[in-house]
């Protein structure tokens, strides 16, 4: 079946998910790589030497007791330094045999080799993080080229989650993080919204041809606050350990022990309910692991857990309050990553931003099915090559100004429309001008004379410049004469199946729908 494929490598657990056409969006198994339930893949590679022909992978690590064994065979926590300036990473994993970015690709490359017979992918959706976005941007490219993929696709993560969780473009979300080593608050503001035009994926291969020089600006969320901790599920896990069997060190098995009855804690009911979980001892002998959740709670507590996350929490509050934003009013919290399910966390959330609905059904999976929403591939017809421009009158400046309604790469047709509220310029006014235009390419060739010869060579054009349409379009009319600066039309744009830009809306002076108008094709 031909789709799309969604890969989002994360830290600490890669999750693949698919859709087919006219199918829902769905996790994908990758037996012996992934867990049964759901189906993640560990991101974690073990090599028994430095050219292993058969690495060890995702699950098989954790099966064969590898997790926690130094040396360097063991390629974890990879994706972090791919992309990242050495100052920003601590930990740059000096000594592994593996690079990061080869252990990454020979995970992508495996789990490829994995797929199903019957999955067949017509495109690639892979997520990037918003802080490494251009260097992991560049490396995903050139790993890519070595899939028999025709078309691949970049989104980033925040956006990704928060699209996967069904929120509205132009939303603005604090995504918290809670991975296996890291944890991130992160206040972004998505993309589109009061008329600008929804997120889409950027392509970065269409046809089977490269999109370079790409000529689609790198669009992602836009950041407005970011605090992290190198602190995640794994530490967790030691705490765990060490408070249950505080005389042993925290072997693979004993973190594997502690993982579970933490994940198993996660969905209890009663706070109180003691779960069991056994491990063998050194004498082969069965160790019981007893704990509940309220013992679990007060761990974290003890711990300080909570007052690292109080920390994280008012660093973005400060960086929301620069902008002028109140944290407490913004769309939704988005908690993604495994450890973002433990009760205690939700709690903590809801206490300090109780007025701020929380969207966290999927946690582990929204960015890969966001990724997926964020590419209808498998409706996919074409791509647009330049986009369409609306012209608009700005008053503060008195002059035109060209509104983007539909930007290079956007695909179509459009799933959902875009509206636009039009105002008067003018008092009186008994119609509006609609002139629409095609942004030119974001590089253009120039002739430059050197040595007396000319030479042609291709330059940054800056802001685009719009090139009218040649066919005007008729205005529209207003039902009752307007006022200057008062909102008079509601109009929405789509692109159809045949590639034509359709307008429809109403008036807001009597309610009157306007159109359906064919305005023309776009391309």
């Amino acid at each position: 079946m031909n789709g799309t494929l969604a890969l989002d490598l994360g830290t600490s657990t890669t999750v693949v998910a698919w859709q087919a056409p006219g199918e829902p969006a769905r996790l994908l198994p990758l037996p012996p790589y992934s867990t049964a339930d759901p189906a993640l893949v560990p991101s974690v590679l073990w090599l028994r030497q430095p050219d292993d022909p058969r690495p060890l992978l995702g699950q098989q690590v954790l099966d064969a007791d590898l997790l926690e064994h130094a040396g360097p065979g063991l390629c974890r926590d990879f994706k972090r330094r791919i992309g990242a300036a050495a100052a920003e990473v601590s930990d740059r994993g000096e000594g592994a045999w593996l690079a990061p970015e080869a252990a990454a690709a020979l995970l992508v490359r495996r789990l490829w080799q994995a797929l199903p017979a019957q999955v067949q992918p017509a495109r690639l959706v892979l997520t990037a993080p918003i802080e490494t976005y251009r260097g992991y941007r560049a490396w995903l490219q050139e790993m890519s080229r070595s899939l028999p993929v025709q078309e691949v696709a970049l989104v980033d993560e925040p956006t990704a989650a928060a699209i996967g969780a069904g929120l509205p473009a132009g939303s603005r979300v604090l995504v918290v993080d809670l991975g296996g080593g890291t944890i991130d608050l992160s206040l972004v503001a998505l993309e589109g919204g009061q008329g600008r035009a929804a997120p889409i994926a950027q392509l970065l291969r269409f046809a089977g041809r490269d999109l370079e020089p790409d000529r689609q600006a790198l669009r992602t969320a836009r950041v407005i606050g970011k605090a992290g901790l190198p602190l995640g599920g794994r530490d967790l896990d030691r705490w765990i350990a060490a408070e249950l069997v505080p005389q042993r060190p925290p072997d693979a098995s004993l973190l594997q022990a502690a993982e579970r009855l933490k994940c198993r804690l996660s969905g209890c009911e009663r706070e109180d309910e003691e779960l069991l979980e056994l491990v063998s001892d050194t004498g082969g002998s069965a160790l019981e692991l007893r704990l509940d959740r309220r013992a679990l709670e007060a761990l974290l507590c003890r711990r300080g857990l909570l007052a690292e996350l109080d920390s994280l929490l008012e660093a973005v509050t400060a960086a929301a309050r620069r902008e002028g934003l109140d944290i407490a009013r913004i769309d939704a919290v988005l908690p993604v990553g495994g450890s973002s399910r433990m009760p205690l966390i939700r709690r903590w959330l809801s206490e300090r931003l109780p007025q701020v609905p929380q969207r966290g059904e999927r946690p582990v999976e929204a960015v890969a099915l966001g990724a997926l929403a964020l590419t209808p591939g498998v409706q996919l017809r074409d791509v647009l090559a330049r986009g369409v421009s609306l012209r608009c009158w700005d008053r503060r400046s008195s002059r035109h100004h060209w509104h983007p309604l539909f930007l290079a790469g956007q695909t179509w047709p459009t799933e959902r429309p875009l509206e636009l509220l039009l105002a008067c310029s003018r008092e009186g006014q008994e119609a509006l001008e609609l002139v629409l235009g095609e942004p030119l390419p974001e590089e253009r060739g120039e002739v430059v004379f050197q040595g007396g010869l000319p030479v042609l060579r291709r330059r940054p054009a800056g802001s685009a410049a719009v090139e009218p349409w040649t066919t005007p379009l008729p205005p529209l009319p207003l039902r009752s004469p307007g006022r200057a600066g008062e909102d008079c039309l509601r109009l929405r744009f789509r692109i159809d199946a045949r590639g034509q830009l359709i307008l429809d809306g109403e008036d807001l002076g009597d309610g009157q729908p306007i159109g359906p108008l064919t305005l023309g094709p776009v391309r």
